[in-house]
């Protein structure tokens, strides 16, 4: 069940002491493995108060915050531009078995809407080199705080055995079970250097103002993997030309050998993200979380093998 704000707002002021709660709202980040509310101190500061619903979700959040703290010396060191939340205090939950409510500071900016940027120099470029500074984090900032690593090979099995799992449930179209398999199965795409990756990355993950991408929030799901993960939402959603002024930004930034198939993993993995929204409601037995992931998968196959653009790479 859902805490008040007023109980969160409590929590911040045994988090950091002397924190004098001027006002509190709910945040709409709220979901089902947190409650979030934003609390502004008499000074005007505004905090970010997460408290986890779950055992599980309390143990991911206890994970992110070593790594906030690591990827917040980066930011201060220069080797990342954008800043994150930084953890400032936490406090125990009344059931101890619930983990511990975590109070950041809020990153400065508003959320980036994709369909204002425009191509050319300006805040597109600085997405695109902001992405690449993600991927160019060294490896071992993950491995510390114990978050998950793979080499190429354990990341393209994973999704191999995602897909099998999904294939067995009757519920995805054979066309696009097909198509899915032999992408997985071309061995020419699944050379990649694994990389940083934030793991869940949307407009509501970056933080903009004028033209500089100035935070990312939300590294629940950090690992060492596939950099094209973080490009599967650009791929899905962006016009082409804004793409191509962020991939051009982002491969000026890049110090490794161009990955050929980069972009065709970033389909991919933005194709497979309705897949794993199908099996989370398999999941949980949640009817309506199905339909709408059985929905999405029909779309989607209209719109690969029902038009003039039909790809089958």
């Amino acid at each position: 069940m859902p805490r008040s704000p007023l109980a969160l707002a409590a929590l911040a002021s045994v988090a950091i002491p002397g924190l004098d709660v001027y006002n509190v709202l709910r945040s709409p980040n709220s979901d089902s493995d947190f409650d979030v509310v934003v609390v502004k101190d008499a000074t005007g500061q505004r905090w970010i108060v997460r408290a986890p619903l779950r055992a599980a979700a309390g143990a991911a959040l206890e994970a992110e915050s070593g790594l906030l703290k690591a990827l917040g010396r980066a930011h201060d060191t220069s080797l990342v531009s954008f800043d994150v939340p930084r953890p400032k205090g936490a406090a125990s939950m009344s059931n101890p078995d619930d983990g511990r409510a975590v109070v950041y500071t809020e990153v400065p900016g508003a959320p980036l809407v994709l369909a204002r940027l425009e191509p050319g120099p300006g805040l597109t470029a600085n997405l695109g080199r902001a992405l690449a500074e993600i991927h160019e984090l060294p490896p071992t900032l993950v491995e510390d705080e114990g978050l998950p690593m793979y080499d190429a090979e354990e990341y393209r099995q994973r999704r191999m055995a995602e897909l099998d799992a999904g294939i067995a449930t009757g519920k995805i179209p054979p066309r696009l079970a097909d198509r899915w398999e032999r992408q997985l199965e071309n061995v020419s795409w699944w050379r990649f250097e694994p990389s940083v990756v934030h793991g869940d990355l949307g407009e509501h993950q970056i933080m903009v103002s004028g033209d500089s991408v100035r935070g990312i929030v939300d590294w629940m799901d950090a690992r060492v993997a596939d950099p094209a993960d973080d490009l599967a939402w650009l791929v899905a959603s962006a016009p082409e030309d804004i793409l191509d002024t962020i991939m051009e930004a982002y491969r000026m930034r890049r110090r490794e050998t161009p990955d050929a198939h980069l972009l065709d993993r970033a389909r991919l993995a933005s194709e497979l993200a309705l897949l794993r929204w199908l099996m989370y409601g398999v999941r949980t037995d949640n009817a309506d979380v199905i339909a709408d992931g059985e929905g999405m998968l029909a779309d989607l196959e209209t719109l690969l093998f029902d038009s003039d653009d039909d790809d089958l790479t």
